[in-house]
């Protein structure tokens, strides 16, 4: 756990590389994070909330269609500090590679990480800035799982043990939503064992989560944010993108900013 005077982080990853194969056709023209849910881009309403919440500097690591996104946040965005990364080699690694290319940048800073296909409400992002933690995963715990959501496996005072699609349904707490913080300490370790990893070819299409586990394994504390409740989606499939449309509370947002 944190003391009172930790830093709230002042810098988001965003990893908006991945093509969204799930998705297709919506995804053949437009990267999944463009795509409109409720009357606004994912991405869209992304920055806002982490703008809503005083993060102010983003690095992006971009791959599928990286054009769009660099106009669109040039064009909807021009005031903010962006750092836009290109992952040349998207269409052959993971979120895992991804996020050793934006820890490259981010230099030992504390930060939020997002997966660019999550829409949410603002308050969860409140939320897990202000946890008293200085390393911690968005929970779900009211979620149907299954074998394609990141389940965790929670031990005593809400520490995580296991952040993986492997785990057992009945074993888990909930889903990580793909929302997390970590600390400036642990970016440094964590862009340590992501550049060991990726130097194996057996690594390239693993998730990030594999080295959250790995630094688990060597007693660095993860824990748990519960935001059960609270409006969210992650956009995989085209249900997904169906159920996200039918949020009332997102098209509230909108109307809000309109």
């Amino acid at each position: 756990m944190t003391s009172a005077s930790q830093p709230l982080p002042t810098k988001a990853i965003i990893l908006a590389a991945g093509v969204g194969s799930r998705i297709r056709p919506l995804t053949d023209n437009c990267p999944k994070s463009l795509l409109v849910v409720a009357g606004m881009p994912i991405l869209e309403r992304m920055i806002r909330n982490i703008e809503a919440c005083g993060i102010s500097e983003f690095v992006i690591v971009l791959g599928y269609l990286e054009n769009q996104i660099r106009e669109f946040m040039n064009s909807n965005f021009p005031h903010l500090s962006v750092t836009f990364i290109s992952n040349q080699r998207y269409a052959e690694t993971n979120t895992g590679y991804s996020l050793m290319l934006a820890l490259a940048e981010v230099d030992g800073v504390g930060f939020v990480k997002f997966d660019a296909d999550v829409v949410f409400d603002a308050e969860i992002l409140r939320r897990l800035i202000t946890s008293d933690t200085n390393n911690a995963l968005c929970i779900d715990r009211s979620i149907q799982l299954d074998a394609e959501e990141i389940k965790v496996v929670l031990g005593d005072d809400e520490r995580v043990l296991q952040a993986s699609k492997t785990v057992e349904p009945k074993n888990a707490a909930g889903e990580s939503i793909g929302i997390e913080k970590i600390s400036s300490e642990t970016a440094i370790i964590l862009h340590t064992e992501l550049t060991a990893m990726m130097v194996s070819k057996a690594h390239l299409q693993d998730y990030y989560e594999a080295a959250y586990e790995r630094l688990i394994a060597r007693d660095i504390a993860f824990h748990a944010v519960d935001i059960s409740g609270l409006n969210w989606i992650e956009i995989d499939t085209q249900e997904d993108f169906t159920a996200a449309n039918q949020i009332s509370g997102f098209k509230r947002e909108v109307q809000q900013v309109q």
